[in-house]
């Protein structure tokens, strides 16, 4: 077996390692700093939680313990996609760098610009930075990367992805040719990795396990869930997490919740909160040392449940994590590597439970298509005791249902009998009489058509139930009726008398 005595690395970057408790390298350290210590530049893919961070600061670290930093001028460059990714990586080098007299600087956001400055001006060997706070002093004149001599990404994926692009491509153009560069990632789809060869000159690849596999010391499950309602959705599934989180017990010593979004992230812990368990948020929108006391709460066993957006779900290092809880489906299949991937890590057994609604199905489909394997369905805490509630919820629907057509229907005879009670008034056989007596007095008025104006009482009479009658459903039925003769009642006197004309002549 490899040890880290086999891999030429400096003396006291080995008797930081022995302090620090390791002796055997992972894979990923074992395949890649080799090729670092040489200059060559590597593209390094694995697992998380297989120690991909001290992949590339052990040979850096080796690299560097000749020489001396100038002002502003660093001697080489981490760049890192999140806050919290960035103080981690800091943290290995303090580890690794305790017997060696070099120096560091931590430029990310939320920290003073005047602190980062001082270190700047001072001359530092290490640099790690976010993009956006590495711009930032740029433009303000108070850092030169032309001294650059190594370059690492981490998390290259992200960092290549998600608008990243432009601005790494800006800092790469304002280092050195020359330099070397590493590229580290868990995962690495094939259009970003056509990105890297743009940056990369004939690097060693480096890939201990298959793209976006997942460790076998985790176990995993999806819960498929569906809401009694729409509108209660949300918080069926915040009860539907406690009760996953109760279920696990005394096996549960500490956790991670992942949500997609920052709202549902504060939304969560104060839910959990509320209840009595011991959670807190973080996420991009929070202060920067609030996100630090919160991490470290965390580390030191302070704070069970940490509810999270993928802020933390990138490279973070917390050994004893012993489960995660995705309450959402991850929108990005390789987001879900990452997350499950603060658990089982180091060895450790871990276990990764998620959440699935009706909606999400499509992005359950497309996870398990990346890591090539079916997420075992489990059942909810509780199920039956849902199922009852649901069945007896069903049994009382069709009763409430029932109840309705019911009214109905006793309001419908009250208007049958209404419209019956109606129909004497309209009186239509005396209405489809009216006009067969009509032509007699058609007639009259054609022989005497100044007695016309002795019509008038008819039309009077038609204003009232007569003309209702003649609008609705009698005027049809007149129509149909073989009984009436001529033109009817509503001929007018002159057209009778110009035939009363035409006949005389």
């Amino acid at each position: 077996m490899t040890k880290f005595t086999d891999l030429n690395l400096d003396p006291k970057v080995l008797k930081a390692i022995d302090e620090a408790g390791y002796e055997s390298p992972t894979p990923i350290q074992a395949g890649a700093i080799p090729p670092a210590l040489e200059g060559k530049d590597v593209l390094g893919i694995a697992q998380t939680g297989t120690g991909k961070t001290a992949s590339f600061t052990l040979p850096m670290i080796t690299m560097l313990a000749k020489g001396r930093a100038r002002a502003r001028m660093p001697r080489s460059l981490v760049l890192a996609p999140t806050r919290e990714l960035a103080a981690q990586v800091a943290e290995n080098f303090d580890t690794y760098t305790k017997h060696l007299k070099l120096t560091k600087a931590l430029l990310i956001g939320g920290v003073s610009f005047k602190e980062q400055e001082q270190l700047i001006d001072r001359g530092v060997d290490v640099l790690i930075a976010t993009p956006g706070r590495l711009l930032d002093h740029f433009e303000r004149g108070k850092l030169l990367l032309t001294g650059v001599q190594i370059m690492v990404v981490d998390e290259a994926d992200r960092m290549l992805d998600m608008g990243f692009i432009p601005d790494i491509e800006r800092i790469f153009s304002l280092t050195p040719f020359t330099r070397q560069t590493l590229f580290f990632s868990a995962t690495m789809a094939p259009e970003i990795e056509r990105i890297t060869n743009t940056f990369l000159s004939n690097p060693t690849r480096i890939e201990v396990a298959r793209q976006a596999t997942t460790s076998e010391n985790i176990e995993q499950g999806v819960v498929m869930f569906k809401g009694s309602r729409k509108d209660r959705e949300a918080s069926e599934k915040r009860r539907l997490l406690r009760d996953l989180i109760a279920a696990e017990g005394d096996a549960l010593t500490n956790a991670i919740i992942f949500c997609n979004r920052k709202t549902d992230v504060d939304i969560t812990a104060k839910s959990l909160k509320k209840y009595g368990m011991d959670a807190a948020p973080i996420h991009g929108d929070l202060d920067q040392s609030q996100r630090m006391r919160t991490l470290d709460g965390f580390r030191e066993g302070t704070l069970k449940l940490l509810v999270a957006s993928d802020v933390a779900a990138r490279g973070l290092d917390v050994p004893s994590v012993s489960h995660v809880f995705n309450f959402d489906v991850p929108s990005h299949a390789e987001d879900y590597v990452h997350r499950i991937g603060r658990t089982g890590r180091a060895g450790r057994k871990g276990k990764a439970v998620m959440i699935c609604v009706p909606r999400d199905e499509k992005n359950l489909a497309d996870i398990e298509s990346l890591v090539e394997k079916t997420i075992p369905r489990i059942d909810a805490p509780g199920r039956p005791a849902m199922a009852e509630t649901a069945e007896a919820e069903g049994a009382d629907a069709p009763e409430a249902k029932d109840t309705k057509p019911r009214r109905t229907r006793t309001r419908g005879p009250r208007k049958t009998e209404a419209k019956s009670d109606a129909k004497p008034e309209v009186k239509p056989e005396a209405q489809a009489e009216a006009p067969v007596q009509a032509a007699p007095e058609v007639q009259a008025e054609a022989t005497a058509p100044e007695k016309a104006p002795e019509r008038a009482p008819e039309k009077s009479d038609r204003s009232g139930s007569s003309r209702s009658s003649s609008r609705g459903r009698g005027r049809r039925d007149d129509r149909d009726d073989k009984k009436v003769v001529g033109m009817g009642d509503h001929l007018p006197s002159f057209i009778a008398l110009s035939f009363e004309e035409r006949r005389a002549s």
